[in-house]
């Protein structure tokens, strides 16, 4: 018997012990969003507002031969890249990921998936993952017909099968693995059947479902027109290489999540009870924001060094954050974890593995759509003959 009223008596294990350092976390990552948003305010403002008026005015003077920066590219701004596909594949990945994150963080804010119900937070993820298929299709075949693409049920097919297809390739990996030990944490069969059940019997008709709708609607218009040949370009300076710049670009949106990453990792492999989904959408929030202005800074200065191969640059320089997850994840393993055992620690690299690939595809789409809706703006406002 007990004196603490039933509704209760989770209390004392949902109690937060130190909201300081969330706090903490959250001023810091606001200070780098800041910071960010000045850039890009600054940007805008600067460059577009007088780059614009200048060149609109030069139109009338007959000057307009010495270009400068990003307009020089207008003419191969919007050529598609190389793996176009692939692009598209991996964009409607991202859009379903973040269609989940972001109903999964509302419900869990409203509260209505407690930690008392043992696996409703995982099952919620799974169901909407499921159903946000649909979004991934029509994201994923609307970015396909703006690439002048015609065969959708190819790109349905792959935005179906290449991501849920990894994850449970090593899913299926580890559970063997588990399996083999003789534990009681594996996976039942059943289980494994039903998601499958899923996947093939929802998700990938839903999958098809939205490309149709998708490929159906009137492509997108780009705002100034390809040229048939496409231009040089030219010699980069060392810290405009791609790769620099994509390791670079990472490190911002990781900075953004890192401290509420560890309390994350410390209530899935320590056994502790994460409660703060206040705290964790509003990290959410400061990461997409993040995201979206590293990527368009970036992005306008890869423009105006006439480098105009922006559109897998733009992904990966917000997605490679998903690489500093897997290192921390390391760093975190050998510093905090006292795991001994082999299969222990396949599983918990397995798991951080699927984990980080999933950062990856959230993270680059958040920058992909934000740097092409910046350069469709800016290229927008500027009279070219």
């Amino acid at each position: 018997e007990s004196d603490i009223k039933w509704a209760s008596r989770w209390d004392s294990y949902l109690l937060m012990t130190d909201d300081q350092i969330h706090w903490f976390s959250i001023v810091n990552s606001l200070m780098i969003v800041l910071f960010l948003s000045g850039m890009v305010a600054m940007i805008m403002l600067r460059t577009l507002y007088r780059d614009i008026s200048k060149y609109n005015q030069l139109e009338t003077q007959e000057e307009a031969q010495e270009e400068t920066g990003w307009k020089l590219v207008h003419g191969d701004v919007f050529r598609p890249p190389a793996n176009s596909d692939w692009l598209c594949v991996y964009v409607g990945t991202g859009v379903q990921f973040f269609g989940m994150m972001l109903v999964t963080m509302v419900f869990a804010v409203l509260g209505f998936l407690s930690p008392s119900n043992r696996g409703g937070l995982m099952t919620a993820m799974l169901l909407l993952w499921v159903f946000m298929g649909l979004l991934a299709g029509y994201s994923s075949s609307r970015l396909y017909k703006l690439f002048k693409g015609s065969e959708w049920k190819n790109i349905a097919l792959r935005t179906a099968f290449t991501f849920p297809g990894s994850v449970f390739t090593v899913f299926f990996f580890l559970n063997i693995l588990i399996w083999g030990q003789k534990s009681s944490g594996a996976v039942p069969f059943t289980t494994m059947f039903a998601l499958v059940l899923l996947w093939f019997g929802i998700s990938v008709p839903l999958v098809f479902v939205g490309s149709y709708l998708g490929f159906k609607k009137p492509a997108i218009e780009d705002p100034v027109k390809t040229n048939k040949i496409p231009r040089q370009v030219p010699e980069q300076a060392w810290y405009m290489n791609s790769i620099f710049s994509i390791l670079i670009g990472g490190i911002l949106p990781f900075g953004a999540v890192f401290i509420e990453l560890f309390f994350i990792l410390t209530s899935i492999w320590l056994h502790q009870f994460y409660y703060i989904f206040g705290f964790l959408f509003l990290v959410f929030l400061i990461l997409i924001v993040t995201c979206a202005e590293i990527s368009i800074v970036l992005c306008y200065f890869q423009l105006c060094s006439e480098d105009y191969l922006w559109w897998w640059r733009s992904y990966l320089t917000s997605g490679s954050s998903a690489l500093y997850l897997f290192l921390y994840a390391t760093f975190y393993f050998y510093t905090k974890l006292e795991i001994t055992k082999f299969v222990s620690a396949i599983l918990y690299f397995g798991y951080m593995l699927i984990a980080s690939y999933a950062f990856f595809a959230l993270t680059g789409t958040i920058g992909f759509y934000a740097c092409l809706m910046f350069t469709r703006l800016i290229y927008s406002s500027v009279k070219i003959e």
